[in-house]
């Protein structure tokens, strides 16, 4: 039992013993003490006030008499009005850090055959185009987001959308088959999307070339768009599509082909994975299938011309479009019929979508949408919103000029590592292959937590050059944090101490030592806020407190030139707890961290 749930027993014994009265613990607040206060732990007296019929000085003088007497655990109090801070015993802190110490996975909740079963949808790019800076938020946090619905105990299914239909991906297809000559990834030494998504640039290009000639001879802009060959040749390319046109298809299959591969390589090196990928190609027709149903049920209507709507009036929204008069699907008719075909694959209890936050009223109709249908977990679906990430201005440019591409991004981050790394003497001793390796995590390290430290609903601008700072709440900081840990150890073992399984109860702890177990068990409860939050960045930013927390210690004390034994062994096992907990919470942020740096 950890320290803050024998102590709401222990108060909530001394109430019934000090005024008759049986208190639910709901209404025992322990908190940390705050740092300007001595104490660890702070009860909040002022709901026992009634039942003492006394001032709140009083009863929480009482209540702490009571506890020092009949627990252990406290070996002090003082009390500031109406707040009584605890003093907690060294005795209470060893326990306590015993059992850290002895669980290799603390903090993270097995999952079971049973639990609950999670679906998260994160990515969702579109084949005309590679991944960029935006993609790159949204794939840190759907991956981060899973490992921390699966460290709280869930089953978790990772899965992607994948856009791979539309007028869109038929203007690559268009714009190869007329200026391409038959180029491919191979012939060109070109990553497959980035080759597709030049073809994407180039129909932008001559398209807007073709629109200057006709308005140069007179016609307005509008007449022009009418009048473009190119865009009805596009548009005529999509219909052949949708009528399974085999030769449309085949360039179709093909062109997309180059693009997985190329995706695979980004989502690789991004550390990002999915158990089970879709493709609106597939969905969107099983959408329409599931509206119609919905209109032979009475849930949505069909208007004179022949379109299909919801109703939402009831829910306070306003009427919305799910078929076109000629048939087509929308966005959200694709929705439905994704989230269809998953709950036919899957026993989904919970259902959460990655997507930026200009898809909030989607999301909203959706969830109305799918409860209508008789999706279990249509009303309760998540939708994790996120804000806008931008660079600097003028930081980096991608191939377009105006896109930031997530494969530059990757690269720049880890050459950036590598220099930094060189300048500040990290890579000292290091073979080339060493060096690669270091400058690969760090870069990445540093990439992952920089965006993952930021809540998620707000709008962030990432600065390459700040993330790899080796100081403050950076991941470098952090890895360098656990390397030097990983040192210590190395060199107690070289030394020939051993790290024992548990620590003698009579040991003394200073101060410092107290509060770093304290920050330690707190590891737990932020992996169940993360996940009762839906927020990586709770993870990010306690590991930053507990690694700062560890360097103030580090630095004030010593730990192999420790003359007294039993505190030297101590401080190795604090040290050892310290960087297993840093390597589990970067983990659930998918953030490697190295063991020498």
């Amino acid at each position: 039992m950890n320290i803050e749930n024998r102590l709401v027993n222990s108060v909530i014994g001394g109430l019934k013993i000090l005024y008759g009265q049986d208190v639910p613990a709901a209404q025992v607040q322990l908190q940390k003490t705050k740092k300007e206060f001595e104490g660890h732990l702070t009860l909040v007296v002022f709901p026992f006030l009634k039942m003492s019929r006394k001032g709140p000085e009083q009863t929480a003088q009482e209540i702490g008499e009571y506890l020092l007497s009949n627990d252990p655990a406290v070996a002090g109090f003082n009390v500031i009005k109406g707040f009584l801070n605890l003093n907690i015993s060294s005795a209470s802190w060893i326990g306590l850090l015993n059992s850290i110490h002895a669980d290799e996975q603390y903090g993270i909740v097995p999952t079971g055959e049973n639990a609950p079963l999670v679906m998260i949808e994160y990515s969702s790019p579109n084949t005309n185009k590679p991944l960029h800076l935006g993609h790159v938020r949204n794939n840190l946090l759907g991956k981060s987001l899973a490992n921390v619905m699966e460290a709280n105990g869930n089953r978790v299914v990772k899965t992607n959308i994948v856009n791979d239909r539309g007028i869109h991906i038929c203007k690559s297809m268009l714009a190869w088959q007329k200026y391409g000559q038959g180029e491919t990834p191979e012939s060109s030494g070109k990553k497959g999307d980035h080759l597709v998504g030049d073809y994407y640039v180039s129909f932008d290009q001559h398209y807007k070339a073709e629109l200057s000639e006709l308005m140069a001879g007179g016609l307005t802009k509008e007449e022009a768009e009418t009048a473009s060959t190119l865009m009805q040749e596009a548009r005529e390319m999509l219909r052949k599509w949708e009528a399974g046109d085999p030769e449309v298809r085949a360039l179709w299959s093909m062109m997309n082909g180059w693009v997985y591969k190329g995706f695979d390589e980004t989502y690789q090196q991004m550390g990002v994975d999915f158990d089970k990928i879709y493709y609106e190609s597939e969905t969107y027709l099983e959408g329409k299938d599931k509206v119609l149903e919905g209109l032979d049920k009475g849930v949505f209507y069909r208007k004179e011309d022949g379109s299909v709507w919801a109703d939402l009036t009831a829910e306070g929204l306003d009427h919305k479009l799910l078929l076109r008069a000629d048939g087509t699907s929308v966005y959200m008719t694709q929705d439905i019929g994704t989230a269809k075909l998953r709950f036919d694959d899957y026993p989904i209890h919970k259902m959460i979508y990655v997507v930026g936050n200009e898809q909030n009223y989607h999301f909203q109709v959706l969830s109305i949408l799918l409860d209508k249908l008789g999706f279990e977990w249509g009303k309760d679906l998540v939708h994790f919103s996120y804000g806008m990430v931008e660079l600097p201005e003028g930081k980096m440019k991608s191939r377009e000029g105006t896109v930031v591409d997530a494969d530059d991004l990757m690269e720049e981050m880890i050459s950036t590592a590598r220099e930094t790394s060189l300048e500040l003497g990290k890579l000292d001793g290091c073979t080339e292959e060493e060096a690669q390796h270091i400058a690969r995590i760090v870069g990445l390290g540093a990439l992952k937590y920089f965006i993952l430290k930021v809540d998620a609903r707000k709008n962030m601008t990432f600065n390459p050059k700040e993330s790899i700072d080796f100081n403050g709440n950076t991941g470098p900081f952090i890895q360098y944090t656990y390397a030097r840990i990983q040192s210590v150890l190395r060199k107690a073992a070289e030394a020939g101490i051993s790290v024992p399984a548990s620590l003698p109860a009579d040991l003394v702890l200073n101060e410092k030592e107290q509060t770093l177990i304290q920050s330690l068990a707190e590891f737990a409860a932020v992996v169940r806020q993360a996940g009762e939050d839906y927020s990586p960045s709770v993870i990010a930013n306690y590991t930053y407190d507990l690694v700062k927390e560890y360097n103030q210690f580090y630095h004030d004390f010593s730990i192999l030139r420790e003359e007294n034994e039993d505190t030297k062994v101590f401080r190795l096992v604090l040290s050892a707890n310290v960087g297993k907990v840093v390597r589990l919470a970067m983990g659930i942020l998918g953030i490697e961290v190295p063991d020498r740096m």
